[in-house]
Parts: C-alpha cells; sequence; structure tokens
C-alpha cells in the first residue's frame, strides 16, 4: 500500500514538474541549436550554440505572452546572479503603432525596481551583443495574443575564460507606449532566474527558499492569531460571561485567549515588516494596510486594559463601548486580511485555505447555536417574569376581595 502510494505521488510529481517547465527543442523555424535545457518557470526554454574559438554565443529563448498587450523578457546579468537589478535584457511586445512584435534593449537598474520612473529603452553597454531578433511561433502572419510563443534570439560575446551566464526571464501584461510595466509577482515571477555553464549544459538554479519558508510562517502565524485566536477570544467574551456559575472566570479565559494571540499576531506582523523590507518594489496595499490597522487596533486593545475603569467608576460605559467597537473592528479586517493572505501567496484554492475556512465555520457554527441558545434563555426568562408578575396581580386583586 505505501509503495503504490510512493509511486502515485512520484508519478503526479513528475507531472507538476512537466507542466511547470517549458519543452526543450534545439529547433526552430531558421535554426538549429547545439543544446538546450528547460527553465523552471514560466514554461520556458532557451537553446544555443557555444562557439570556442571566438567565444561567441548564438542562442534563442522560447517564452509565450500572458496579455496580447503585453511583453516577454529574456537579458544576462553580467555581475551578480539570481538578481533582476543590473541585468541587461531584451524585451519583446507589440509595436503600439503598428502592432508589429518588437524587440528593444533595456537596462535594469535600482531606480527600476523601486519604480521610480518608467523603463526605457536605451543600449546595452557593457554586454557585448552582435545581434538580436524576435519571432513569434506562427511565421510572419502569426498575431500576438494571449499563450502566443515567441523566441527571442540573440548572438552575444562571452569571456574566453567564463562560460557561465547569469541569465534572467519574464513576462508582464502590458506595455505603456515603449514602456514595458512591472511583471507580476507570484513566486514563479520573482524566482526566473538562473545560471547555466554554456558547455556542458549544466543548469544551476537558486530557489529562494528561505523567502518562501518566511511567508508561509507569516501566514501560518496570522492565520492562527487575528483569523482564529481573536475571535475565538471575542466569542468567549460574548457567551461566557453569561454563565453565572463560572462567575469572574470567564475574564481571564477572555483575556489569557486575546493576550496569546496578540503576542502571537506580533510575531507574525514583525514576519510581514521583514518580507516587505526584503522585497522593495513589491507591494500588497491592501494585504499592508489591513495589516497595519489590525495590529495598531490590537494594540489599542490590549494598552485599553491598563486603563479599565472600575465597575462604579462614570466613565466605565463609555470604555465598554470602545472595547467593543474597537476589538470588533480588529477580528473583521483580521479574518478579511487572512483571505488577501491566501490571495497573496496564490493559495486561494489550497487545502490551507479549505481548512482555515472548516476552522472560521465551526467558530461561527459554535457562535450562532450560543447566540440561538440566548434568546431562548432570554425568552424563557421573560415569559417566567411576565407569569410572575401576572401571578402576583392574581393574588393581590383576590386578598382584596376576601377582605
Amino acid at each position: 500500500m505505501s509503495t503504490t502510494l510512493t509511486l502515485t505521488l512520484t508519478f503526479l510529481f513528475l507531472l507538476l514538474s512537466a507542466s511547470v517547465s517549458g519543452k526543450c527543442t534545439t529547433t526552430t523555424a531558421t535554426k538549429t541549436f547545439e543544446k538546450c535545457i528547460s527553465l523552471p518557470t514560466q514554461q520556458a526554454s532557451i537553446a544555443w550554440t557555444y562557439h570556442p574559438h571566438n567565444a561567441t554565443l548564438d542562442l534563442c529563448f522560447f517564452g509565450t505572452f500572458i496579455s496580447p498587450s503585453g511583453w516577454v523578457g529574456w537579458g544576462i546579468n553580467p555581475d551578480t546572479p539570481s538578481q533582476m537589478t543590473g541585468s541587461r535584457v531584451l524585451i519583446a511586445f507589440p509595436d503600439p503603432n503598428s502592432g508589429q512584435l518588437i524587440l528593444l534593449p533595456y537596462v535594469l537598474d535600482s531606480s527600476v525596481k523601486l519604480q521610480k520612473g518608467p523603463l526605457l529603452s536605451r543600449p546595452l553597454d557593457i554586454l557585448r551583443l552582435s545581434s538580436s531578433s524576435a519571432s513569434l511561433y506562427g511565421g510572419n502572419m502569426a498575431t500576438i495574443r494571449n499563450g502566443a510563443s515567441v523566441q527571442i534570439y540573440a548572438s552575444v560575446k562571452l569571456s574566453s575564460n567564463n562560460t557561465k551566464i547569469h541569465h534572467v526571464w519574464n513576462r508582464g501584461l502590458y506595455v505603456q507606449g515603449y514602456s514595458p510595466t512591472i511583471h507580476p509577482t507570484a513566486s514563479t515571477d520573482l524566482s526566473s532566474f538562473s545560471t547555466f555553464d554554456v558547455t556542458s549544459g549544466f543548469a544551476t538554479v537558486k530557489k529562494n527558499s528561505g523567502s518562501r519558508a518566511l511567508k508561509v510562517a507569516h501566514g501560518v502565524i496570522n492565520a492562527v492569531a487575528w483569523g482564529f485566536l481573536l475571535p475565538a477570544g471575542a466569542v468567549t467574551a460574548r457567551y461566557l460571561r453569561q454563565m453565572q456559575s463560572i462567575g469572574p472566570t470567564w475574564f481571564y479565559i477572555h483575556a489569557a485567549i486575546q493576550l496569546t494571540g496578540f503576542l502571537l499576531g506580533t510575531i507574525g506582523f514583525s514576519l510581514g515588516m521583514v518580507l516587505g523590507r526584503n522585497s522593495p518594489g513589491v507591494t500588497y496595499g491592501l494585504h499592508r494596510s489591513l495589516g497595519i490597522a489590525t495590529f495598531t487596533l490590537a494594540a489599542l486593545q490590549t494598552l485599553a486594559l491598563l486603563f479599565r475603569p472600575k465597575t462604579t467608576n462614570k466613565f466605565r460605559r463609555y470604555w465598554k463601548s470602545y472595547h467593543h467597537f474597537v476589538g470588533y473592528g480588529c477580528v473583521v479586517m483580521g479574518v478579511v486580511n487572512v483571505f488577501q493572505g491566501f490571495d497573496v501567496l496564490r493559495e486561494g484554492g489550497s487545502y490551507a485555505k479549505l481548512g482555515y475556512c472548516m476552522c472560521l465555520s465551526t467558530l461561527v457554527g459554535v457562535c450562532v447555536a450560543m447566540e440561538v441558545n440566548s434568546w431562548v434563555v432570554f425568552c424563557r426568562k421573560a415569559k417566567e417574569e411576565k407569569m410572575k408578575r401576572e401571578g402576583l396581580t392574581d393574588d393581590r386583586c383576590s386578598s382584596g376581595i376576601h377582605s
């Protein structure tokens, strides 16, 4: 049984790997190359021929468009591997005037990553590019559309003592004039880089597993803290306080749950700030704003415990109104932001989200059951009080008649 399960999982993994990586080919409509490799993201691949006698590299990058008005780019980082900044790239996109495919050179400096200005075409300076061109798969009559395949050709002069290429590739949704806009920020888009040796064909991919692990830790901690513990603490305060048999114990349970949630949420919030600092130019506006607002409200709630008036104080009712308003606001924003986090991690259809929804649904079900029970108890007590008042009135009337 375990062997069958292992083989099944292995087969599914191979299918998934095949769907992620592009198919490698050395033959195009105009040229044949010696070697090729499939790239790890975006179903891309690259083919090349290296001429050692003059250290010249002829290559072809295979990519796909994700929008009819989008762009596809490939380039080399002469200095730093595994980074977009500093790369010299060739970007193919439809000419805004004629609609035909064009290929222009761009230099990706730090200002581009921070989105301080539009990306403008300029010569590739230190990269010795002797020729370049681009074509759509399907010939001259092919049109650019979502899913259209593009081939970017280039001939590059390398240093005779260096046969390793640090290259990057990506694709975007649209182009403003002749300025490609920022690409999507999914994990596959942020990891579209690798290094390969032009003589052996051996490729190395530096996966940013630490960043992914940090994102997962950030998501799990915040889902538990803001998405479950804080709502659970609000539920205990609303319904346990009605049970006279447990006395003030409900308050200590409520405070313990909320403080635990706040401490965990502080850790998760700190991880989010670290992630934001480590990825300049990548901003999830709504998720970030909701996170800051939720943390601020939770901090105000925690500080409010230090200024909690006594029950005899005339300001007690104002404090209770503030505590309820801020607390429920914090709970709602925390839950909404957890779902935003699933979208950021591209886990909208994952089992993790399903599990969280089941936990949240269970908590909502408990709330509904407790609310119904509270109303039943309230109506029963109201009926009993009414019967007592009517019975007391009948006794007084009967005693007056007999006298």
